[in-house]
């Protein structure tokens, strides 16, 4: 299967994983830093093959079952109490979940069960079954569903929880790496056609310089610099200005962009100190 997209930088080992996974009929389980473009994959992918995406973002509180069904039991009970003839077909009750649109598409859809980790734990063993066959059963009202055709299945995890290795089993997987500085100005190019050499020059080399710093709770990723190369632009902050903050031990212009915690912030902060002396 080719998979290529103006916007957005596929690197050839994912597009062999996403290939591989296509091949064996299997999901693709996508790990990676928060922001280097899982999610985006599916949005991508679908747009490539030109068929639905179908999203099921997942919760802490979310239960297996959602993704099959709901049976809207409260809705029953007072259709039942208004007298509503409604109440004869149970079927009017079952809300159809993101496995099962999936399932029934005419079209080969692409499902992405996004950032499984936050789920309970057993969360991903529920799901077993379902994913092995591509198929379930309504007890409610005994109908047996099963895929028309199987849907390409992308699962993004965060590491937040180890997942269980039957679920492993089951799964392609491949680790997005964060890019290096060559794809990134790809990437950058995808989105900023325009940008001036030294300006994305000055600026990779202070984000790849603020991702080193050590003890940083959370670094900067890729779509944290996409925002702050936009804000740069539309501030018309140049290279010699950037040069200049880091000179002076500065927080970089609009580092808010970048710096999510108060406590990376003054790291930075005070490694920028300790520098000047």
């Amino acid at each position: 299967m080719e998979f290529n997209s103006r916007s957005y930088v596929v690197s050839k080992e994912l597009a062999t994983a996403v290939n591989a996974a296509v091949t064996l009929e299997k999901p693709l389980l996508l790990k990676g830093e928060p922001g280097t473009g899982k999610t985006r994959l599916a949005e991508e992918l679908a747009d490539a093959l030109s068929t639905e995406l179908l999203t099921w973002s997942i919760k802490s509180t979310t239960k297996a079952q959602q993704g099959l069904y709901e049976y809207d039991a409260v809705s029953r009970l007072r259709d039942s109490q208004l007298g509503s003839d409604k109440v004869h077909d149970i079927s009017n009750y079952i809300r159809p979940g993101k496995l099962w649109q999936a399932f029934t598409a005419d079209r080969r859809p692409v499902l992405l069960i996004d950032e499984i980790d936050k789920a309970d734990v057993e969360f991903p063993n529920d799901l077993l079954h379902e994913l092995d066959q591509m198929a379930f059963h309504v007890y409610e009202t005994g109908e047996q569903v099963k895929a028309r055709v199987r849907p390409i299945v992308l699962i993004t995890s965060n590491n937040e929880k180890a997942l269980p290795d039957a679920f492993l089993r089951r799964c392609f997987f491949h680790y997005i790496q964060f890019p290096d500085e060559a794809t990134l100005k790809q990437i950058v190019d995808v989105h900023y056609p325009d940008i001036q050499k030294e300006l994305i020059d000055t600026a990779l080399s202070l984000f790849f310089d603020l991702r080193e710093v050590p003890g940083l709770k959370k670094k900067p990723s890729t779509s944290e610099l996409l925002d702050w190369l936009r804000l740069l632009l539309t501030e018309d902050v140049s290279a010699s200005q950037l040069k200049q903050s880091q000179q002076s031990g500065d927080l970089l212009p609009l580092s808010g962009a970048l710096l999510k915690h108060e406590q990376d912030i003054e790291r930075v902060t005070e490694l920028a100190r300790m520098q000047r002396r």
